[in-house]
C-alpha cells in the first residue's frame, strides 16, 4: 500500500548531506514496513528487531561502528558496502545504547544508510542517561494512513486525481460527492491502521475489521507494562477509554474518573501522548506564528492517533455503509479533520494542534483548529452535516481581522466573500473575510488550493 512518507525516504536516500534517520510513530502505523519496501532500492538489507533478537544488544556494547558493521557482515554473511546498503534498526527503544551509536555511523561511515524506527521511542529518549545525539540524526513523523492514501488503497485513483486537480470554479456532481461521501464514512469505521485497511480490502468483512481493531488496542493495552508501573496501568486504560468520548471537549479530570486524583489522569495522558496514542489540543489565545506563543496552561482537548479505533471504542456499528450520519458524528469529523491535519508535510516536523477559545460574558467563542500555512495562521471550523451556525468563527474573525477562513462539512465546496456584524460587548463591528468551504474529504488536497488563491 501506497504511502506519501515513502516518498520523503526517496529524497533522503539521495541526500548528500543526510544523517541517520529515526522514524517514530505509533505501534503498528506501518513503521516497519514502509522501510522493508523501501529496501527494494539496496544491494544489501540488514534489518535487526531489538525486540524480537535481544542477542544482538551485545553488538552495540561498543561505540566503533567499523566493528559493529564488520560483525554484522559476518553474522548475516554479506558483504557490506555502505552506499549499496540499508541498515534498519527496528524497535530501538529496546537498545539505547543503539542510539548512542547512530552519531558514530554519521560520523565515521556517513555513506551507510542508516534507519532506526521505535514506537515508544519517546519514552526511552526522554529517560536517556547519556546525551542524545543532536545534530547527528533527524526524524521522520508517521501516523496512520490518511483518507488519499485510504484512497488509493482500495483503487480509488481517478478519484484521487480529481481531487488533486481540481480548482474551484470546477463543479462537483452529486453523483461524485455522494461517492466519496460514501468512502469518507467507511473510512470512519475502518480508520488507517494498515492492518485494518488491508483486512477490509481483502475481505470487505466489517466484522474482520473490527476484530483488527480490537487486537491493536489489546496490544497497546498489554504495552503499557513497558513504561508504567502494574499500578498505574489502570489510569492509562482510563484515560485511553476515555479520550473517544472527550474529542471536542476541553478535559476536565472530574470528567474522566472523579474518584481518581487529577495528578495521576494528567501524567496518563502525558505517557499516552510520548506513546504517540493520544494528542492533546492547547488553547491559545494567539492567531499569529508562532501559536504556542500564548498558550493557555492545562486547557486542552484530546485527539485520538486513528479514527478507526475511535469509532471501535465508541461502538459505532457499520453494518449499513449508506447511512451517512452517525449519533457520533460531530466529534468523528473533529477526529477525521484532526488526523488528517497531521499528516500533511513537511514529515521531518513533529506536528502540534492547536485551537482558539474566547471566554468572555458578550461573546463566548471557539475556533476547532489553527492551521498554520507558511506564515498565516488560518481557523478551521468543523461541521459534521451541510449546516451550521458561524457565530465563533465571526467572533474569531472579527477579532483577529484575517483575511481566510475554512470551514469543513458535508456539503459541496464553494468560496465566499463573507461580509457581517458581529456584536461584541456594547458595539457592533463589521467583519470581512473570504470562506473556503470544503468537503470533509477534501481536506488533504487544500494546501495547493489555499496557496493558490492566495
Amino acid at each position: 500500500m501506497y504511502r506519501e512518507v515513502f516518498d520523503f525516504l526517496q529524497h533522503w536516500q539521495v541526500r548528500k548531506n543526510r544523517k541517520p534517520l529515526i522514524i517514530t510513530g505509533a505501534r503498528q502505523v506501518g513503521k516497519t514496513y514502509l522501510v522493508e519496501q523501501f529496501a527494494n532500492n539496496f544491494e544489501t538489507f540488514i534489518k535487526i528487531n531489538f525486540e524480537e533478537h535481544p542477542e544482538y544488544k551485545a553488538l552495540f556494547k561498543t561505540n566503533d561502528v567499523k566493528t559493529i558493521l564488520e560483525n554484522l557482515g559476518l553474522e548475516f554473511e554479506t558483504k557490506i558496502i555502505p552506499q549499496n546498503t540499508l541498515l534498519f534498526l527496528d524497535e530501538i527503544q529496546a537498545c539505547p545504547e543503539a542510539i548512542l551509536t547512530l552519531r558514530y555511523f554519521y560520523e565515521k561511515i556517513p555513506e551507510l544508510n542508516v534507519i532506526a524506527a521505535g514506537s515508544l521511542l519517546d519514552h526511552v529518549l526522554n529517560e536517556l542517561n547519556f546525551s542524545m545525539p543532536v545534530g547527528r540524526v533527524e526524524f521522520m513523523y508517521m501516523y496512520p494512513m490518511n483518507f488519499r492514501e485510504f484512497l488509493l488503497a482500495n483503487g480509488e485513483n481517478m478519484l484521487v486525481d480529481f481531487l488533486s486537480s481540481y480548482l474551484p470554479e470546477k463543479e462537483i456532481s452529486i453523483i461524485i460527492h455522494n461517492k466519496l461521501l460514501k468512502l469518507l464514512r467507511k473510512y470512519f469505521f475502518v480508520g488507517g491502521m494498515p492492518e485494518a485497511v488491508k483486512t477490509y480490502m481483502e475481505t470487505t468483512d466489517l466484522l474482520e475489521v473490527e476484530r483488527v481493531h480490537e487486537s491493536i488496542l489489546t496490544s497497546i493495552e498489554i504495552d503499557f507494562s513497558k513504561y508504567t508501573k502494574n499500578s498505574q496501568s489502570d489510569y492509562l486504560r482510563t484515560v485511553l477509554r476515555y479520550v473517544p468520548r472527550g474529542i471536542g471537549k476541553k478535559v476536565k479530570y472530574v470528567n474522566i474518573d472523579s474518584s481518581v486524583k487529577s495528578i495521576y489522569l494528567k501524567e496518563a495522558f502525558r505517557k499516552l501522548e510520548m506513546s504517540r496514542i493520544v494528542l492533546s489540543i492547547p488553547a491559545t489565545s494567539s492567531s499569529n506564528v508562532p501559536l504556542q506563543q500564548f498558550l493557555k496552561n492545562d486547557v486542552f482537548k484530546p485527539l485520538f492517533f486513528d479514527i478507526g479505533l475511535v469509532s471501535h471504542l465508541l461502538k459505532v456499528r457499520m453494518i449499513n455503509l449508506e447511512n451517512i450520519m452517525l449519533a457520533n458524528e460531530g466529534e468523528l469529523a473533529e477526529q477525521f479533520i484532526g488526523q488528517q491535519l497531521l499528516t500533511m508535510p513537511p514529515f521531518f516536523i513533529d506536528k502540534m494542534l492547536f485551537y482558539w477559545i474566547r471566554e468572555k460574558r458578550d461573546a463566548n467563542a471557539e475556533i476547532d483548529y489553527l492551521l498554520e500555512m507558511g506564515n498565516n495562521v488560518i481557523p478551521v471550523e468543523v461541521k459534521a452535516g451541510k449546516t451550521g451556525a458561524l457565530k465563533s468563527l465571526l467572533v474569531f474573525m472579527s477579532d483577529k481581522q484575517k483575511e481566510y477562513a475554512i470551514r469543513f462539512n458535508a456539503d459541496l465546496p464553494s468560496i465566499t466573500d463573507v461580509k457581517a456584524s458581529v456584536k461584541m460587548a456594547e458595539s457592533i463591528r463589521e467583519v470581512n473575510f473570504k470562506l473556503f468551504s470544503f468537503p470533509l474529504y477534501f481536506v488533504n488536497f487544500i494546501d495547493r488550493i489555499i496557496t493558490e488563491d492566495d
